[in-house]
């Protein structure tokens, strides 16, 4: 694209520059210089005058057989004949797809559309003819899940979902015989570590509150985070919070510590996922990524004992020995708050640990792993791989079972759980969502957004952090330690 007044000005810069009175450049010549620098002046004015001539005629005028016609600009808008887009088992849901060419209906056009199990099972694709900007299709499951409805044109795309009995989905498969012995084995590993930590001291992100950087001894890397605390807090009057991160390699959050001075105070502690250094320049985490941590999801997921998930989650429940030790902690109130491999954390926390009273998992990861052996999808992160002939792994698929939030649902006994879920997330497709939502025997309530992908939107971040807030104001209203 032409963009003739930029390169103006930055020639009427360079113009300024050289013939400045007070430019450091400048010299004193004889009279003959002095009249060959006077006729290199109106040279140079006239070629600027050239130059602002050609700024103030338009790029049409001055390159208008090097342009080229203007694209037509298709959009697709798919959506569901039901607000809710909720059906039970063997209902017709109708979907309406909606072309529009540069913002308006367009004529004529084919689109094409393919429904699945939640991008499990793909059916073979139909093309349907849109005129006046709309076409409509119907689809059905007969089954608790979700019927995925994908429409292309061209190099546009949109999807919807219609969710069919998702109240009704159950875990894959059961949970593992020995899974309280296992994680009973590593928390006593874990108990054997003392809980040493380090605070410097840094920056606060708001008023009326100390913040510091912490490094707290764990078994393998140590839980890395963000502290913050309420200038001159009581001693056993606050909640404590602990964020945890989604995927991905990266400091913490020192913004997340200004929770310490919301609602009333609290101790807030954010941490990232690997117990690595926090603060430090974007090559640094880019490293990582790409080398000691490249593909971490699937590192060890043969072995339950090698499983980089293991690390993760003991780090967990260090970071709760950590702001349960703290003097101004309130002696009953944890609340784990996070998204996608977040909100998987949070499940785990609440399963393996019985100090947590609340969570907030937003979208979350790592739910029924083992979707494939109920014929379903499965979350991020596909813990399970396939053979050429499209069999689950046997040894990934018993590991996963010890790091899935179907099976740490079944365990918390905490007061409540906050989770969210988009209709058209095919990262944690709500379909394994749903599987360990239903498994939660605990108070709890999720929010649904029936056009969002891998997001928490403006409505579903109110809703964890009003249910945050609520949970606080409850456990203070109790008066009990």
């Amino acid at each position: 694209m032409f963009h003739a007044p930029v390169l103006g000005n930055i020639s009427l810069r360079n113009a300024d520059r050289r013939h400045s009175p007070t430019s450091t450049n400048r010299q004193l010549h004889s009279p003959k210089q002095e009249g060959d620098t006077v006729k290199m002046t109106l040279i140079r004015q006239s070629q600027m005058l050239v130059l602002v001539a050609l700024m103030a005629a338009p790029p049409t005028a001055l390159f208008a057989q090097d342009t080229p016609a203007p694209t037509n600009v298709i959009t697709l808008k798919v959506s569901a004949d039901r607000a809710d887009a909720l059906y039970e088992a063997g209902e017709t849901a109708t979907f309406t797809i909606e072309a529009l060419e540069d913002d308006k209906p367009l004529a004529e056009g084919k689109v094409v559309c393919v429904f699945s199990k939640d991008g499990w099972q793909p059916q073979p694709p139909q093309t349907l003819v849109v005129k006046d900007g709309k076409a409509t299709l119907t689809g059905k499951l007969g089954e608790p899940g979700f019927l995925l409805l994908h429409a292309t044109m061209g190099k546009a795309s949109a999807m919807a979902g219609a969710g069919y009995d998702p109240l009704q989905l159950k875990p894959s498969m059961p949970v593992p015989d020995d899974f309280d012995q296992f994680w009973s084995a590593q928390k006593a590993a874990l108990a054997n570590v003392a809980v040493k930590s380090t605070l410097t001291p840094v920056e606060a992100p708001a008023k009326g509150m100390d913040a510091f950087d912490v490094q707290v001894d764990c078994l393998g890397k140590p839980v890395s985070g963000y502290f913050g605390r309420p200038q001159n807090a009581k001693p056993k009057s606050l909640p404590a919070i602990l964020f945890v991160h989604g995927a991905g390699v990266g400091s913490s959050s020192l913004g997340s510590t200004k929770w310490a001075v919301k609602e009333g105070g609290m101790v807030s502690l954010d941490i990232n996922a690997h117990g690595i250094p926090n603060g430090k320049p974007a090559e640094f985490y880019t490293a990582l990524n790409e080398g000691e941590l490249k593909d971490y999801r699937r590192s060890g997921n043969q072995d339950r004992e090698q499983c980089y998930f293991k690390g993760m989650f003991l780090r967990l429940i260090r970071a709760i020995d950590f702001l349960t030790a703290q003097p101004e902690w309130d002696g009953k109130t944890v609340i784990v708050y996070g998204s996608s491999q977040g909100g998987f954390q949070a499940f785990a926390a609440a399963g393996l640990d019985a100090r947590v009273t609340f969570i907030c998992a937003g979208v979350p990861a790592g739910c029924d792993h083992t979707g494939s052996a109920a014929n379903r999808i499965s979350g991020w992160p596909k813990f399970v791989p396939f053979d050429a002939q499209g069999k689950p792994d046997a040894l990934a698929l018993q590991t996963a079972r010890y790091f899935d939030c179907v099976n740490f649902a079944s365990r918390p006994k905490c007061k409540g759980a906050a989770v969210t879920v988009g209709f058209i997330d095919t990262t944690c497709p709500p379909t394994s969502v749903y599987a360990a939502y239903n498994t939660l025997a605990i108070p709890k309530t999720i929010h649904a957004d029936v056009s969002a992908g891998h997001t928490n939107t403006p409505a579903a971040l109110k809703f964890m952090q009003d249910a945050a807030y609520r949970h606080v104001r409850e456990m203070r209203a109790t008066g009990d330690q």
